[in-house]
């Protein structure tokens, strides 16, 4: 977030006054002046995501605003290999929504895996919660949640991983993917040059 202020301002002072302002599913934890000429879209150096999710056979509603659950037998080795080909620069075409207003689809990711998690515990949580970090220096429109959905085809036998590498050399042969929902994506960490 980047705010322009007329006047000078005491920065300890403005945090708190931020957070109490922002929506609870945002919080800030530092604030800093910057050159006027900062800009923010430009300084993103690379940026983390995590879309959690579960692969439970009892899930409670209660959890769903937090997480997916993806019902059935999952191939767990094929997706860990799904995650290590999105690794790299390609084009994510297949993988977002395209724009009219937009010629460059090329990205580059720089990890891709899938973890447990331990950040969610309580009596509505299932046992075992997963989640997709992926690591690159900039997404597209529904690219991360568009990924997801096809790693859990692949998980499900619904796809093949070869279809990965086709989607990266022919975006426009291939139906589109579905989009993951919403609830189980995090920004997890933005990081910025020249701060």
């Amino acid at each position: 977030m980047q705010v322009f202020l007329r006047e000078k301002v005491d920065m300890d002072f403005l945090l708190p006054q931020f957070n109490e302002h922002l929506p609870q599913d945002i919080q800030l934890y530092q604030v800093k002046e910057v050159p006027a000429s900062f800009n923010l879209i430009q300084s993103v150096q690379q940026k983390t995501y995590r879309y959690y999710f579960s692969n439970s056979s009892s899930f409670h509603p209660f959890a769903s605003s937090f997480l997916v659950n993806v019902p059935g037998k999952l191939d767990w080795e094929k997706m860990d290999q799904a995650c290590e080909l999105y690794i790299g620069e390609h084009n994510f075409k297949a993988f977002c929504k395209p724009s009219e207003n937009k010629s460059d689809y090329q990205r580059e990711v720089i990890t891709a895996r899938i973890s447990s998690s331990r950040e969610f515990l309580g009596q509505f949580f299932p046992e075992q919660i997963f989640y997709f970090e992926i690591k690159g220096t900039g997404f597209l429109h529904h690219q991360v949640r568009m990924m997801m959905s096809a790693i859990w085809q692949i998980g499900k036998g619904e796809m093949e991983i070869s279809e990965i590498e086709q989607r990266f050399e022919y975006p426009e042969k291939h139906e589109k993917l579905p989009t993951a929902p919403a609830n189980g994506l995090i920004l997890w960490e933005t990081i910025l040059d020249n701060l």
